[in-house]
């Protein structure tokens, strides 16, 4: 494995080469699953995984759509509800939803990575949060060892509730802040102060979590770069394990809480850019290490490690050290994988029930992957996880000719390598320091669905 260079930030190259693009939690994205994948298909593929003896651990999501109060940027699917008696109701289901995907699964229930998503998980009172674990150990076994993590609203969390966090067995917790100005936080319906967000954190620390990781957005409303100058000045007094620094969109067409956000409040796209250059340029000059797309690590953190040693996976929660993982997911809109196939859940409460109700898999659209859908995503994780790619290693395990069989890829890749945002040398493509806020673009060539129709309208900027 080659040693990583440091990252570069040119404004012109990201000028030139920013289009609009997926996030690449799959490939196939999301939006190229189909309706024609239905409960049976995953029911089958879940029964497959004992197919020869032979079964991957499990990662297990519940998404939790519930939320106190409206954060106006967010595109998540979520429910804005104070009534607990929906969360009560909630949890009967999922419960049901569990018994159902255990029915029909085949192999192990050995589970070493876990994730509540939202929403806002901890929207579940701690009887709630006790009910919903105590179904997950009955039908799973929990790994010792394994990766445990929650998202955490620090406006709702005491000491209290984070200690109960941890005796329930979470380790990992992802904090939301976005910014910490004033004026920021005002424009976006989300005001939280530095002391509720540091008592949360000491907490997570004082019980033993192991990594606990803030999220951060660029180009809100009312920002600039003295204002987020400010902001990262007071995460680094924080200092979290991890620091996730995602661009916002602004698509108040798809997303109507977005309305809000008045349009003479946004940063133009060169302030946003600054914004990013300067926040790029502080965590690194802290010791962060850019482990890709929005993510940031300690150098001792597992991400970092995992990196280093070329161990470092992409799922739908993001960058992962869980690469050989079964994903089965719960809830409304949630997203699974078993083995070659993805499927993801209806998106409303209503749909959910009645389908539970019918004693049928709550299961929207999904994919069976093709052998190409499996060469390409091998290339789209390699380059998105290492910067770097071995063209023999995919070879070896997809049994084609690489320079044959991505021609037309590796002649689209021309552009990029004489700006120096790669490097094709022998056996290798290599992300080069310049081009690794771009590995999106780069990663775009390999998309068979984006070669065939273009219709790259549809994603947010990579930047």
């Amino acid at each position: 494995m080659n040693a990583q260079p440091d990252l570069i930030f040119d404004p012109q190259l990201i000028r030139r080469f920013d289009v609009n693009g997926p996030r690449y939690t799959s490939y196939p994205t999301a939006d190229r699953f189909v309706e024609a994948f239905d409960a049976n298909a995953l029911q089958d593929w879940l029964a497959k995984r004992a197919v020869g003896g032979v079964s991957r651990p499990l990662s297990l999501y519940f998404h939790i759509p519930f939320c106190n109060t409206i954060c106006y940027y967010c595109a998540c699917n979520k429910i804005i509800t104070k009534d607990h008696g929906r969360s009560a109701k909630y949890l009967k289901y999922l419960e049901k939803e569990i018994e159902m995907q255990v029915a029909a699964l085949g192999g192990s229930r050995q589970v070493t990575q876990l994730h509540l998503g939202g929403g806002t998980p901890t929207f579940l009172s701690h009887e709630e949060m006790h009910q919903l674990m105590d179904a997950v150990r009955r039908f799973f076994n929990l790994a010792p060892n394994g990766e445990y993590s929650i998202e955490v609203d620090p406006r709702k969390v005491d000491f209290d509730t984070v200690e109960m966090l941890a005796n329930l067995g979470f380790n990992r917790m992802s904090v939301g802040v976005q910014d910490f100005s004033d004026d920021v936080q005002r424009a976006v319906n989300r005001v939280q102060s530095v002391e509720e967000t540091r008592l949360v954190i000491d907490a997570a620390r004082a019980t033993g979590f192991k990594s606990v990781s803030l999220d951060l957005i660029y180009g809100l409303p009312k920002q600039n770069v003295i204002s987020f100058n400010r902001t990262l000045e007071q995460v680094l007094d924080i200092s979290p394990d991890r620091i996730s620094l995602y661009s916002y969109a602004h698509l108040p067409g798809l997303f109507k809480p977005q309305r809000r956000i008045l349009q003479s409040d946004m940063p133009t796209p060169e302030a946003k850019l600054q914004i990013l250059q300067l926040a790029i340029r502080r965590l690194t000059e802290a010791g962060y290490v850019y482990i890709g797309m929005d993510h940031f690590a300690k150098p001792d953190d597992e991400l970092t490690v995992a990196q280093r040693q070329g161990r470092l996976h992409r799922n739908f929660q993001g960058y992962s050290t869980q690469a050989e993982c079964d994903l089965l997911a719960f809830g409304v809109s949630a997203i699974g994988k078993v083995g070659a196939a993805y499927a993801q859940n209806v998106k409303t409460l209503d749909e959910y029930y009645d389908a539970l109700d019918r004693d049928q898999l709550p299961v929207l659209r999904g994919v069976e992957l093709t052998a190409d859908d499996l060469l390409r995503r091998s290339v789209i994780q390699a380059l998105m996880c290492h910067f770097e790619l071995s063209m023999q290693s995919i070879e070896i395990a997809h049994l084609i000719d690489f320079r044959d069989y991505f021609a037309a890829e590796l002649a689209d890749l021309a552009e990029m390598q004489a700006a120096g945002l790669l490097e094709i040398d022998g056996d290798w493509i290599t992300v080069l320091p310049a081009g690794r806020m771009l590995v999106r673009g780069i990663a775009m060539v390999f998309d068979r669905y984006l070669r065939a129709d273009r219709e790259r309208a549809r994603y947010s900027k990579v930047i």
